[in-house]
């Protein structure tokens, strides 16, 4: 399904009893993860300021405004 999406995107390999992983698949696999776990640390950090984590009451033509606030915070926040 997410091939149809989005052909780009790279899914873990997953084993089965009668198909274990071969070496070229764990390599894959962990070059995946590292990759996806940078991105969820970001996700993690822009939830903190509760702007993706709860339901968003204000205006929504600011809400872009703030996102890009919130993201330049994260972005100092890293660069230092």
């Amino acid at each position: 399904g997410l091939d149809k999406i989005c052909f780009q995107a790279k899914t873990p390999v997953k084993s089965s009893k009668k198909k274990p992983l071969t070496q070229q698949d764990r390599e894959l696999n962990h070059l995946i993860s590292s990759i996806r776990i940078k991105v969820e640390h970001v996700f993690g950090k822009v939830k903190a300021y509760k702007i993706f984590s709860t339901t968003y009451r204000n205006h929504r033509r600011r809400f872009n405004l703030r996102m890009n606030l919130i993201c330049g915070i994260i972005n100092q926040e890293l660069a230092i």
